[in-house]
């Protein structure tokens, strides 16, 4: 079967490996650039986040919704999120590594403290919609890697209730970043 642009993303639902193909040939530009764009200070990470996009494409092609968002927007967005990841992954590896192996501990700091300020600025950017209690259990949830029973006991609230505001937050974000997206390419 020939796989064009109407029929690409039904025959990526099907597991068509030309699908995938297809997509690299006419949207890989998308990823590139904005991996490109997040990790400018990291250029060895964006092969990485390629393919940590195609497989993030690969496997949750069904959360793809053509009626809320056009293909190419969605995979920006999935783009944006892997880059953010693969800085998240780096900065993890280099804080574990002992200091012995760093060549040039100076310039590594200050890369890394380049590196960091600009995902904060990208999480505070992301999250400015969601109110002040919510922006903090996202933090710790999805930065900090606390787990839902430490931040429901330190904040006195229900599991349940955490598990409420992170999905209503969640919500938020889905509606607040495609507008944002729009925002600055105007």
């Amino acid at each position: 079967m020939k796989i064009t642009e109407e029929n690409f993303i039904l025959q990526l639902r099907m597991k068509n490996e030309k699908a995938l193909e297809f997509t690299i040939e006419n949207y890989g530009w998308i990823i590139k650039s904005v991996a490109r764009k997040h990790l400018q200070q990291t250029p060895e990470l964006v092969d990485e986040c390629l393919n940590d996009v195609l497989f993030a494409v690969w496997q949750n092609i069904d959360s793809f919704d053509i009626n809320r968002s056009t293909f190419q927007n969605w995979l920006a967005g999935v783009s944006r999120y892997k880059a953010i990841d693969c800085k998240r992954k780096y900065l993890k590896r280099f804080n574990e590594e002992p200091l012995e192996a760093a060549e040039n501990i100076a310039d590594m700091k200050s890369s890394l403290n380049l590196l960091q300020e600009e995902i904060t600025e990208e999480m505070q950017q992301m999250l400015s919609c969601l109110s002040l209690e919510d922006r903090g259990i996202f933090e710790r949830l999805f930065w900090k890697d606390e787990s839902i029973k430490s931040i429901s006991a330190s904040m006195g609230m229900k599991e349940t209730a955490v598990y409420n505001h992170v999905s209503r937050g969640r919500k938020k974000l889905r509606e607040y970043l495609p507008l944002a997206r729009r925002r600055s390419s105007l």
